[in-house]
C-alpha cells in the first residue's frame, strides 16, 4: 500500500475547527463547518488583497490593544508606523487560519524592539527563566523575544484579559497576584490564581480562539507582554516544529489516552524537554512542587527516605519509571511537598509540564492520577512498616 502525503497545514486547519466545535457545541456540524471555513477563506482573501496593495495584513500589524479599561500605551509609535489607519484594527482572530509553516521564510518581517534599561532586562530575564514556552527556543530567538516584550504595570481589580475577547498579547508575570475566573452558568467563578510567577494568554494566540478565562489583578503588579505577531513568528513556529517531534509520543502515553485530540495537542504545545545525566536528581523529597514529568527516553528511580533500626535515614528505592510513564503528579494533586526523590538512571530525557499548565490541561486525567495516589500510599505504608519492624 503506497503512503499518502498529508498536505501542509491540514492538521492545523482541522485542529482549529475541532477546537471551535468543542468550544461552541453547534447543533449542526456540517453547517457550522461551512460557516467556519468560509470565514477562514474570506480572511485569507483579505490578507492576499492587502499584500497585493503593498501592505501587510492586519495580523502582521504591531498593535497593543489591551482588554482592560486603562488608556493605551503605544510605545512603539516612533519605531513602527502604520501605513493605513484601517489596518490598525485587525479582524477577529476566529476568522484567521494560522499555519506556522506558511511563514518559514518570513524573517524579513519588521522586528519589534521595546528599549529597556539594564535593570529592566534583568528583571525580565528573571521573570522568564522558568517559562516552559521559552525553554525550547534557541538563544537568538529568546533574545528576540526579550527585545519584543513590553512592561505592563497593573492596579488592583484591573482586568488583564476578559473571557470571550480576542487574544492580542501573551503575558509573563513579574510580580502580583491574579485571579482566574471562568463563566459557569452565567456566574463568574474563580478557578485558580497566579501568585507572583507564571504566564497566561498563550492558548488564544496558539489556536486563534477567544480568551477562555478572565484574569484580574488583586493587587498592584507588573507584567511583561508579547504582541501577537511576534508570539506567532517565534513561539508558535517553534512549537510547530516541536509538535512534529512529540505528537506521536504524546499519543502513546497511557495517561493521556483519555484526552481528546485537541487536548493532547495543547499539551504538546506547552511541554518542555530536559535531559539528565546518570545519577542526576530531578526531584528532591520535601521540596515544593512546580512541575510534572513524563519519561521520553531512559529511566528514573524513585527513592523515599526510610528510618533504619539505628535511627538513621536511608533512601530506599520504591519504583522505576521508563518511557511513557509519568511522575511528580502526587505533590501537584495533593498540594503537598514532594513525597520522594527521583534520580536519572543512565542518560534520561523527560518532558516537563509546569504547574499552571498541569492544572489547566490535565483535569480530565485527575481521576486516573488519584487512583495511582492511593497505590503510592499503600506502598509507602508497607515500606515504613517493614523498616520499623
Amino acid at each position: 500500500m503506497s503512503s499518502v502525503a498529508v498536505p501542509a497545514g491540514l492538521k492545523e486547519l482541522l485542529q482549529g475547527y475541532t477546537v471551535e466545535v468543542l468550544r461552541r457545541e453547534p447543533p449542526d456540524l456540517v453547517e457550522f463547518a461551512v460557516q467556519h471555513f468560509t470565514r477562514i477563506l474570506e480572511g485569507q482573501k483579505k490578507n492576499r488583497g492587502a499584500k497585493k496593495r503593498g501592505t501587510r495584513p492586519a495580523r502582521k500589524g504591531v498593535t497593543f490593544d489591551t482588554v482592560s479599561n486603562k488608556p493605551q500605551k503605544v510605545e512603539e509609535e516612533d519605531t513602527v508606523k502604520s501605513t493605513t489607519s484601517k489596518y490598525n484594527r485587525r479582524v477577529s482572530v476566529c476568522a484567521e487560519a494560522y499555519n506556522p509553516d506558511d511563514e518559514e521564510g518570513d524573517d524579513a518581517e519588521l522586528r519589534v524592539v521595546h528599549p529597556k534599561t539594564d535593570v529592566q532586562r534583568r528583571r525580565l530575564q528573571d521573570a522568564c527563566r522558568d517559562i516552559l514556552l521559552f525553554k525550547t527556543l534557541e538563544q537568538e530567538q529568546f533574545s528576540e523575544v526579550l527585545d519584543g516584550m513590553f512592561e505592563v504595570l497593573v492596579k488592583p481589580q484591573e482586568h488583564i484579559i476578559d473571557q470571550g475577547a480576542d487574544g492580542d498579547n501573551f503575558y509573563v508575570i513579574e510580580k502580583g497576584v491574579y485571579d482566574i475566573l471562568v463563566q459557569k452558568g452565567g456566574v463568574s467563578v474563580c478557578v485558580g490564581k497566579y501568585d507572583n510567577k507564571g504566564s497566561f494568554g498563550e492558548l488564544a494566540l496558539m489556536y486563534n480562539t477567544p480568551r477562555a478565562a478572565t484574569i484580574i489583578a488583586t493587587q498592584e503588579g507588573a507584567l511583561w507582554g508579547l504582541d501577537r505577531a511576534t508570539f506567532h513568528r517565534l513561539i508558535v513556529r517553534n512549537n510547530a516544529k516541536k509538535r512534529r517531534t512529540y505528537e506521536a509520543f504524546i499519543e502513546c502515553v497511557p495517561l493521556l489516552k483519555s484526552l481528546e485530540l485537541s487536548e493532547r495537542m495543547k499539551i504538546v504545545d506547552v511541554v518542555g524537554a530536559r535531559a539528565f545525566k546518570d545519577g542526576e536528581r530531578l526531584i528532591t523529597q520535601g521540596e515544593d512542587a512546580d512541575c510534572f514529568y513524563i519519561v521520553e527516553s531512559g529511566e528514573v528511580k524513585i527513592m523515599i527516605k526510610s528510618h533504619t533500626k539505628a535511627g538513621q535515614q536511608d533512601e530506599v528505592e520504591v519504583a522505576r519509571c521508563s518511557r511513557g510513564q509519568y511522575f511528580g503528579e502526587l505533590a501537584l494533586v495533593t498540594n503537598k511537598p514532594r513525597a520522594a526523590s527521583v534520580y536519572a538512571v543512565g542518560e534520561t530525557k523527560c518532558l516537563v509540564i509546569d504547574i499552571q499548565a498541569f492544572e489547566r490541561l490535565l483535569g480530565p486525567c485527575m481521576d486516573i492520577m488519584k487512583r495511582n495516589i492511593s497505590q503510592y500510599e499503600e506502598q509507602r505504608a508497607a515500606l515504613f512498616d517493614s523498616s520499623v519492624n
